[in-house]
């Protein structure tokens, strides 16, 4: 097993961040993604560029603390857990994965890939919430 993890403090509410991470039908702002879909309240499906699918059932959902689901798909198999702490007018978010290999041959890359994604996915999701933060403003 896999873990990779991700922290960054974002200079927005809790309840902004929380919704932007949880709306799944709201993808957009996701480079990485070409489409999704919700199957009922606990599944979806997320759809990569490449059209990869990747199935996810959610565990627990406490508004504004935690989400957390399982993620499966050819490649990997695995859990995912978001916290949301708020900070002021701050919200701190730490996101974990834990993954299992199902091709033994992207052993060594999949660290590197997991970390190059987390990233990925808190750069959107700063870029999208000060887009929306100005959207406000103007």
């Amino acid at each position: 097993m896999i873990i990779s993890q991700i922290q960054a403090t974002l200079p927005y509410n809790i309840k902004t961040v929380w919704t932007a991470v949880t709306d799944i039908k709201n993808y957009h702002w996701r480079s990485d993604l070409s489409h999704t879909e919700v199957l009922n309240k606990y599944q979806f499906t997320e759809y990569a560029k490449n059209g990869t699918p990747t199935h996810f059932t959610t565990t627990v959902f406490k508004p504004y603390s935690c989400w957390e689901f399982t993620l499966e798909n050819s490649s990997i198999s695995g859990r995912w857990r978001g916290i949301f702490l708020e900070q002021g007018t701050s919200t701190l978010v730490h996101f974990t994965e834990e993954i299992t290999i199902k091709k033994f041959y992207l052993k060594p890359i999949l660290k590197f890939y997991l970390r190059r994604q987390q990233k990925l996915f808190i750069k959107d999701l700063q870029a999208y919430l000060q887009k929306k933060e100005s959207k406000c403003k103007s």
